[in-house]
């Protein structure tokens, strides 16, 4: 059954995914957004635009503890992707837990929509007295990484970076998608080699008194490659603490694509849980290998998962197919130059 259920998501799935880079970590004082003691470059995206793009749940004020900001990934909202798994899963176990959404499906700059990534980050901080466990899939698992490297207040504000099958360093499968006719901006921002992705990986990839937990799977279709010897999700370098966990070293040989990571593998959502309960990042030794056997994670509605699946994605296939083509990446912005 799991095998039909990973045929359908990844025959529905269609790939997701100019000026030098800067090679050092930036680090300005006293920006003039988000309050005292913000940094960073100023925003471009109005403040109420970005207010209105904040979600949260029941707990998320005064928690007692760090709250979950979802982040969807490229083509999707956080509603098309977390409203039938993650969001279940965690109302029912009392998880508290927000979401932004960023602009048009977030097929358009990333750069922008990195924008709502540090508003978020400094309003689930303020609201919750917490640090904030990132939790991103795809775009939105590498995102987070943008905010923090360019917006350096954000560091003391985040405790976890969760990544689902990131972006981390693009993916090779973006350059036959814009060859033909361009493609979305965010498609060409995640190429591999592309000025956006050789930005955020410039210097350190981590920070000191954060934890870095990425998952991936070696037969992710769209994140390629994610298998040994360099996953693109793999975060290797700088002071913060790191796990990056393969689906095969919790359950060898377990099969998953990528929009299934992001949505109903249960072997993603144990890391994900792990990550969160424990200090540090995931462990995969930690983890019940009963979860192997399992073919739905915590959340999904087994009756409903057919048309849920459907749906999710029946949208990621219109985003790919409507969303208008530029034919060069967008430029890097100013700050991100050097």
């Amino acid at each position: 059954m799991r095998a039909a259920v990973v045929a359908l998501a990844t025959a529905a799935a269609l790939v997701v995914g100019a000026t030098g880079a800067s090679a050092a970590v930036p680090a300005w004082g006293g920006g003039s957004d988000g309050g005292a003691g913000s940094s960073g470059p100023a925003f471009d995206v109005p403040q109420s635009t970005l207010d209105a793009a904040l979600t949260c749940g029941p707990g998320t004020t005064n928690a007692s503890r760090p709250v979950a900001l979802f982040i969807a990934g490229t083509t999707l909202t956080p509603q098309e992707n977390f409203s039938w798994n993650y969001f279940r899963a965690f109302t029912a176990a009392g998880r508290p837990f927000c979401s932004v959404e960023l602009p048009n499906h977030e097929m358009s700059d990333i750069q922008v929509g990195a924008e709502y990534v540090v508003n978020a980050i400094r309003a689930v901080r303020a609201r919750s007295g917490q640090k904030v466990a990132v939790v991103g899939f795809s775009q939105g698992g590498m995102i987070g990484r943008w905010a923090l490297k360019y917006w350096p207040d954000t560091r003391a504000k985040v405790g976890d970076v969760i990544g689902i099958d990131p972006s981390n360093h693009g993916t090779l499968d973006a350059y036959p998608v814009c060859a033909a006719a361009g493609c979305a901006p965010a498609f060409w921002q995640q190429q591999s080699f592309s000025h956006f992705t050789t930005a955020l990986n410039s210097g350190p990839e981590t920070f000191a008194g954060i934890d870095y937990t990425q998952m991936f799977t070696p037969t992710d279709e769209v994140v390629v490659p994610n298998l040994g010897p360099a996953p693109s999700s793999a975060l290797t370098t700088g002071a913060g603490r790191r796990a990056n966990i393969s689906t095969f070293d919790v359950c060898l040989g377990h099969v998953a694509d990528h929009l299934s990571m992001g949505s109903f593998d249960p072997v993603a959502y144990a890391l994900v849980i792990d990550a969160l309960d424990h200090d540090g990042p995931a462990s995969a030794a930690r983890i019940d290998r009963s979860v192997c056997t399992q073919l739905l994670q915590p959340g999904v509605d087994p009756l409903t998962f057919p048309a849920r699946l459907a749906a999710y994605t029946a949208g990621v296939a219109f985003q790919v197919a409507t969303y208008p083509h530029v034919l060069a990446e967008p430029p890097l912005k100013p700050y991100a130059r050097g």
